[in-house]
């Protein structure tokens, strides 16, 4: 009876042979799932612990973001996985120090691969996302969020794949934990919290800059600065009230965190708070709002909940933002290392251009990619960096690599110069759902390979 490693070996040596057969063709497109796979498995050959990969006919581009969030083990149950009549050929590799089965990450794995073919089709009846807005899954929002108790870890699957837009103030702020899970404590404890706000904002922000030290000021200038350069592609945030409540709460929130202060691209971080908590007073395009139409006691109490909001947000990744930003470049270095397992072709193609991801990819980690993509798209993706908690950091690395391989064919025909200029000027400005969704599908995916065999990204 042969051993598991050696019908592996034997599949190689079959698929091989039937490559000779076959007409040549580019390896490193991500276009086929199959390619993906296939390089993948090469790529994951001798890492500790097992992968599951299966091939299929169909392209990635059926993919849709599954239903449940990595940071909950990619499991699912029958309703949500689906018949697997659709997978052909499962391919195992194993420990080669033990030879040891997991079935358990087989299944969670082939559950997850099932589960984003059976979504596919209901992100591709609408430009605008149909997860997040089916009937089905508001009623599920609905049952959680009207609970005595919210349960977090219930809410946290369900926003991962989107947010129903007028429930989205709610969520986030649940999500963050800046709003209590039990309902008879909500009200009372944001009211406090919004009361501190202004006391804070009384203490540090409205008085004269002979109370300030030098540091203080050449940090207030810092950001009166920076806030009309936010989003300039939205009018909404050129208007003078609007820049006005974000410098702010940028300066109440720098001074109250002396370990980084402020630092150029946390202003980018308030605008999806400020654009989620104003939807609740305000209808229609952001580009058609008017910060005028709200009361000025209302403006307060929205200043407060992002002012919260991006504290608890931040609260998660502080060695982002302090001296020299030691946690963004750890997960650049991630970053690299995963792009090279995932996809080495364009991995050292990048590398023997001299390009260092250092060079584009810190501002992504910096402004978790509000610059990349459509500001319209950012609270889309901002649902699921919420729903990921305390793991968002990790998750962002892979977020970032699916974001990057989107354009894995062109950026091997650049040169330096080339690469550079594209991505700062990335083609997204036409993207819609169906593109973000496929970067969290491959995303996904991704993590489901490798969560189980973390030295891969070992800093």
């Amino acid at each position: 009876m042969k051993s598991k490693s050696s019908n592996v070996n034997d599949t190689n040596h079959l698929n091989k042979e039937e490559n000779k057969n076959q007409p040549k063709r580019e390896i490193s497109s991500p276009s086929t799932l199959d390619s993906r796979f296939n390089q993948t498995l090469r790529n994951v050959q001798g890492i500790p612990g097992k992968v599951l990969l299966t091939r299929r006919a169909d392209p990635i581009d059926d993919l849709s973001t599954p239903e449940r969030s990595p940071t909950f083990g990619r499991s699912f149950s029958e309703s949500d996985t689906g018949t697997s009549d659709h997978v052909q050929n499962p391919m195992e590799v194993e420990d080669p120090s033990t030879g040891k089965s997991n079935n358990g990450n087989v299944n969670k794995l082939k559950s997850s691969t099932s589960n984003i073919e059976n979504t596919s089709k209901e992100a591709h009846k609408s430009p605008i996302g149909t997860r997040a807005t089916d009937s089905a899954r508001v009623t599920k929002f609905t049952k959680e969020l009207s609970a005595p108790t919210v349960i977090l870890e219930r809410l946290r699957e369900l926003a991962w794949s989107g947010v129903p837009p007028y429930m989205r103030p709610t969520v986030w702020r649940l999500l963050l934990g800046y709003a209590p899970p039990n309902s008879d404590r909500r009200e009372g404890v944001l009211r406090r919290k919004r009361l501190e706000y202004f006391d804070c904002v009384a203490q540090f922000y409205d008085i004269p800059d002979t109370e300030r030290s030098d540091d203080e000021i050449n940090m207030l200038r810092q950001i009166a600065v920076d806030c009309p350069r936010t989003v300039p592609d939205v009018t909404f945030f050129q208007q003078v009230q609007v820049q006005k409540s974000l410098e702010r709460i940028l300066y109440t929130w720098a001074i109250r965190h002396p370990a980084s202060g402020y630092v150029q691209g946390i202003n980018d971080l308030v605008t999806p708070f400020l654009v989620v908590f104003l939807s609740e007073y305000l209808e229609g395009s952001v580009d058609d709002w008017s910060i005028a139409n709200i009361t000025p006691e209302k403006i307060s109490d929205i200043e407060a909940d992002c002012y919260w909001c991006l504290s608890k947000l931040l609260d998660g990744m502080q060695d982002h933002y302090t001296f020299a930003q030691p946690g963004i470049q750890r997960l650049v270095f991630k970053l690299k290392e995963l792009v090279r397992r995932i996809d080495e072709p364009v991995s050292k193609h990048i590398e023997e251009q001299g390009l260092e991801f250092l060079q584009f990819a810190f501002r992504w980690f910096n402004c978790l990619l509000i610059r990349e993509i459509p500001f319209h798209l950012v609270t889309r993706l901002w649902d699921t960096y919420l729903a990921e908690g305390d793991a968002l950091p990790d998750f962002l690395v892979y977020i970032f690599a699916s974001f990057l391989l989107t354009w894995s064919d062109k950026l091997q025909k650049l040169d330096f110069q080339e690469m550079v200029m594209f991505l700062q000027h990335l083609p997204t400005n036409a993207w819609t759902h169906q593109e973000l969704e496929m970067v969290l599908s491959r995303a996904y995916m991704w993590h489901s390979m490798f969560n189980n065999c973390p030295s891969h990204l070992a800093s």
